[in-house]
């Protein structure tokens, strides 16, 4: 089952994810446009673009403990889920500059006085030079190990990003909660394993 699955996979394009990409935002946006976000739509669009790119980070999480633990590959997929949720990250922060913010001189306000916003432009700046890098190119000029190792931004980027979310509710929610548990999960097993441990140390 295991092995039909992965054949599958293999020959659906990732090109396609990129496609398929923009689909909830123009959804978001015709629902905006008609009434469909409530009495604050601006606020409504902001969160859902922001945790369609906060669950597009857990994805691309997912895919290495997928592979490791349940010998599912999807891993020809990882960097357009990367992309694509850097993609709704970026409409999040457009969002919040020129249709709620709107004054650019309240920009930077914010960002130093409003905590939550604080660590939401953090996990963005981790982001920048992954999506820069995410391409033949880069991986060439910066050689695979080096290549790695700052992709490896990500987790940082995800925990602000879980962060972001857990101090932007009010009051006690679980949603925001099991988001953050989901991504301290994922990260834990990444971690080698003691036998990998103790087999480097000898």
């Amino acid at each position: 089952m295991r092995d039909g699955l992965n054949g599958g996979l293999r020959r659906v394009p990732a090109w396609a994810l990129y496609f398929l990409a923009p689909l909830p935002a123009l959804y978001l946006l015709w629902q905006g446009s008609t009434g469909g976000l409530g009495v604050e739509p601006i606020s409504a669009l902001e969160h859902a673009l922001g945790e369609l790119a906060l669950q597009l980070l857990i994805a691309g999480l997912y895919i290495t403990p997928l592979r490791r633990f349940l010998g599912i590959n999807l891993m020809r997929f990882r960097r357009a889920v990367g992309l694509i949720a850097f993609f709704y990250v970026f409409l999040h922060l457009l969002t919040w500059l020129v249709l709620d913010v709107q004054v650019p001189a309240l920009i930077w306000q914010d960002i130093v006085k409003r905590p939550y916003i604080t660590v939401g432009m953090g996990a963005f700046a981790l982001l920048v030079p992954l999506a820069l890098t995410s391409n033949n190119l880069s991986i060439r000029r910066l050689g695979g190990k080096r290549w790695r190792q700052l992709h490896r931004l990500v987790y940082g980027a995800a925990l602000l990003g879980g962060l972001h979310f857990v101090m932007l509710v009010k009051g006690f929610q679980i949603e925001p909660l099991l988001y953050m548990g989901a991504i301290i999960v994922l990260l834990v097993l990444r971690l080698p394993s003691p036998q990998r441990l103790f087999a480097r140390s000898a």
